[in-house]
């Protein structure tokens, strides 16, 4: 992918989209964009999705998922919360980019904010925003959907290397995520409360382990949750590699391939989402080959302020 940033540098992004197949013009438009941003937003996110992630696709409701990193497994349970009328109801796993977007918001003002308590209406509001989602319609009510499994799933990180989980079975958030039902004639997103607070165990672990990334690269690749994970992974791994590092192909599909039966399935689509989130990361070193990928030392994606904001 250095050749794609290279090329919109030497001859700018009209000439580098001449210059490239038509099916690698829209990573053009992200390398450029991400190209012309001097000091990018920050984002922050867990280091333990860092190296696993939640699925892509809805599952079965009652189905529990869990998922196979390097050296950490996430298991997450389908929960319930109250209904109006009294009862329960019973939420599966979040899954997909609606989901990820919305624990990485409250896991950036949990950190900017150093408190567990997140406030949501126009500040969430405006973040979706910068992120391409809508306040109505469909996207409304997806956003609204992963909010409610998120509000109800419990989750577990186990680190292995350290012989115990890092935080215990715990919610994400305390209290949940409770969206309006919407209004037709009200587009914009609202919220039963004003804050949420996570949970205790979460907001410990996400304080002594952030990562940082930039918003804007997000925004880039906001619908793709593979490109997404790919690209959190590699804010994690590249800047703290002192050399070349292989991950092959088995690897990359324990960590990133829930969905596929089978590896050859995986690569033959994992390599589009790999090179979006390459596109959105000027800075990363990152050769693929027939065996996998070589990871190279690299500068992280946001650096500066961001330093200073996790010290």
């Amino acid at each position: 992918m250095a050749e794609i940033h290279d090329l919109v540098r030497q001859h700018g992004r009209d000439e580098a989209r001449r210059l490239v197949p038509a099916e690698e013009r829209h990573l053009v438009d992200m390398a450029a964009a991400m190209l012309a941003i001097e000091n990018p937003t920050l984002g922050i996110t867990y280091s333990g999705f860092c190296l696993t992630a939640l699925p892509h696709r809805k599952l079965p409701d009652d189905q529990r998922w869990e998922r196979q990193g390097h050296q950490v497994r996430l298991v997450v349970e389908p929960g319930v919360l109250p209904s109006r009328d009294g009862a329960t109801q019973l939420y599966g796993v979040p899954y997909g980019s609606r989901a990820r977007l919305i624990i990485l918001y409250l896991q950036t003002r949990a950190i900017q904010t150093n408190s567990p308590e997140v406030e949501l209406g126009a500040s969430m509001r405006e973040w979706m925003g910068r992120m391409g989602v809508s306040g109505g319609g469909k996207q409304y009510r997806d956003v609204r959907d992963q909010a409610n499994r998120i509000s109800a799933c419990n989750l577990t990180f186990i680190w292995h290397d350290r012989g115990s989980a890092r935080f215990q079975k715990d919610s994400i958030v305390r209290g949940g995520i409770q969206l309006y039902e919407q209004d037709e004639e009200d587009q914009q997103m609202r919220l039963w409360v004003d804050t949420v607070r996570l949970s205790d165990s979460f907001f410990t672990a996400l304080r002594d382990h952030p990562v940082p990334v930039a918003e804007p690269a997000l925004r880039q690749i906001a619908n793709n949750s593979t490109a997404i994970d790919a690209y959190i992974w590699l804010a994690y791994r590249l800047h703290s590699l002192e050399r070349p590092t292989p991950v092959t192909w088995a690897a990359l599909y324990q960590q990133f391939g829930g969905g596929y039966a089978q590896l050859r399935q995986f690569k033959a689509r994992f390599l589009e989402p790999l090179r979006e989130a390459l596109a959105v990361y000027p800075d990363a070193k990152v050769e693929v080959d027939d065996t996998g990928l070589v990871l190279h030392p690299s500068r992280p994606p946001i650096l500066g302020r961001t330093a200073r904001l996790l010290i």
